[in-house]
Order: structure tokens, then sequence, then C-alpha cells
């Protein structure tokens, strides 16, 4: 048996932060200014009492809704987040439970952020080809904006809340859909894009919830995400070059050889000067986060659904998926849709 994605579904908040209200609230950035860096129109956000569980949900739900699967044909599910409900029980299992899926059924969460999506396809494959499960449901969603700071433009700019919900399947073929991968990791970066407290190696109190103005005039406490942007830039414009190669010479073809390029919806700049790095045509490259911002592990799911409603995704594609950020993590595969 062979692991094929059969269906993809993603699901928003109803909130909505345009670039208008946030050049409102920093008078020295125009929405030209903000669009021209990001690229970036809208981004939806989480409301107060509104988890990345809850998104994951409603993803899931519009899935069933369509037919393709039923919830009490799901052996498997795979939660990717970075702001869980819980620190225990997994949040997985309380998702089981409101989307009815059986009781036979694995669940698990794994922390993973914008490489998440490539990592929770490696797992779902080596659960269908090793005879675990034959239906994965791959929910990926983030609530980021429970984690940035009003007064903290560095990040404001760029994130977006998402639940998207991906349907894989056991398929009776010799032929490869979904694979090979590669993987990478260097955990030297991780303080370049952080919450810091919060955990059990920082709990939260009075003195991480001190705000303090970096020399930008970004406002942020220890409880709030923290991103180095130029050097997460450096990061990316050395590992994502090196890893689509790698990927190709695993695969043994050539980048002409790729139908389709969907890469981690960071922003504008990021995606535009990888782009050009590694000479590929616009046609052949995904650009869907105008309406959405950066939805972390959920930017590839949603390209990948956006991508398929225009028509630049079509059937028999040989599609390469290429995440890349925080950790810092990053991971590749090539799929036929």
């Amino acid at each position: 048996m062979k692991a094929k994605i059969s269906a993809i579904e993603y699901a928003l908040p109803s909130q909505v932060l345009t670039s208008e209200d946030l050049a409102r609230e920093y008078p020295d950035w125009s929405v030209e200014k903000i669009e021209e860096k990001t690229g970036i129109a809208k981004r939806h956000i989480a409301g107060d009492k509104q988890c990345a569980s809850d998104l994951g949900v409603e993803a899931a739900k519009k899935l069933f809704a369509e037919g393709t699967c039923s919830p009490d044909s799901i052996d498997y599910l795979i939660f990717c987040t970075q702001s869980p409900d819980y620190f225990l029980p997994t949040t997985a299992c309380v998702i089981q439970d409101r989307l009815g899926l059986p009781t036979s059924a694995g669940a698990i969460d794994f922390n993973q952020g914008c490489s998440g999506f490539i990592y929770g396809l490696g797992l779902a494959k080596g659960l269908i080809e090793t005879g675990q499960a034959r239906q994965v449901l791959l929910i990926a969603a983030e609530t980021y904006s429970k984690f940035i700071h009003p007064g903290d433009k560095s990040v404001r700019t760029l994130f977006g809340d998402a639940g998207t919900a991906t349907l894989i399947t056991a398929v009776d073929s010799k032929k490869e859909t979904v694979g090979p991968f590669v993987y990478g990791t260097d955990g030297r970066g991780a303080k370049n894009l952080i919450v810091h407290s919060g955990g059990l190696r920082l709990p939260k109190n009075v003195d991480t919830a001190k705000v303090e103005e970096d020399s930008h005039g970004n406002l942020r406490s220890k409880d709030n995400l923290y991103m180095n942007g130029p050097e997460i830039f450096t990061f990316t414009l050395l590992s994502v070059p090196r890893m689509v190669n790698a990927l190709l010479k695993k695969c043994q073809i050539d980048l002409d050889q790729v139908d389709l390029f969907v890469f981690h919806q960071a922003n504008r700049f990021m995606l535009e000067s990888l782009r050009k790095k590694l000479k590929i045509s616009e046609e052949k490259f995904v650009l869907a986060y105008e309406e959405f911002g950066n939805t972390v592990s959920s930017t590839i799911p949603i390209a990948l659904h956006e991508a398929q409603k225009r028509g630049q995704l079509k059937e028999g594609m040989r599609v390469m998926l290429v995440g890349f950020g925080v950790g810092y993590s990053w991971g590749a595969t090539i799929i036929e849709w």
C-alpha cells in the first residue's frame, strides 16, 4: 500500500486584521509599505476563546461534509500545533472526541512549526506503508496571534491564524505518490524565533510579563513571540536551496521535471528571494499568502487547496512541497497530485 493525499480543507477565524487596520495603529507604516514588505493584505485572527483545536475541528468537519470520508473511517489522527489547548492531555485526544472518531483510532500531537505539514506527511506515510493505518487525518492549526504583543509590528504584520485538515489514504499501488523526504534540524537557531516563557524552563511570572521596546520601536515581553528577522532570512536562504537540491538528487530528477512548487508561505520578500535564487519560473511557483498571512504549519495545505481551486494545480502533477522555519527545522517532499 502507498500513501496518497486525498482531500484538503481549511478554516479561518472570522475576525480579520487588514493592512489598513495596521497602518492606522502604526502611523510610520503605510498600507503600501506593509504590503510591499510582506505581500499580505489580510490576516485572520482567532477570538479570545478560540483555540487552534477549534479551527482544526472546523476544517475537519468541512472535509467530512465533502463526503470524501466519514469520521468512523479515520484510524489515526495527527495534530500539528505549537499552540495546544493544554500541556496535558494531548489535544489530539480532545479532538478525537469532538469529531466522533473511533476509540480504536490512534491520536497524537506533535509540536512543529513552519515545517510541520511536511513532517506530518512523513508520519502519515510511515503509518500507512507499515500497515498501521489506512486513513490518516492530519490536522495542522495555529493561533500565533495569541503570542504576539499588539505593539510588535515586526511579527504582527506577518502572522495569521488558521486550521487545516488533510486526508491521507492507503492506495493499492506500486507507484510513490508521497515521498521521498529530506529533513533538517539546527537547534542553534532556536533563539531566533521563540516564545521564551510559558513552558517549564521559564514559567510565566511578573518579570516575564514586563514589556520592553527594542531598537526598532517594537514592544514585547518574554511572554510574547520574538523573531530575529535577519537571522531567519539568512538561515532560509542558505538551507532551503540546499534542501531542494538534495531532494532532487534523492528523486534523481532535475528542477525542470517538477511541475509545481509549493513553499511555506512566509512572506513575499522571502519567497521571491528563494524563487529567484533557485531559478524557478513564476508560473510554477504557488503564492497564497495575500488573504491569509503566514499561518505557520497551515500555509502549505492552504496553498495546495487554493492552487487547485484556481486551476494552477492539476491531477497528475509532480509537486514539490518545502517547509522551513522555527526550530530551526526544515523538510521537503515530492507528491503526485
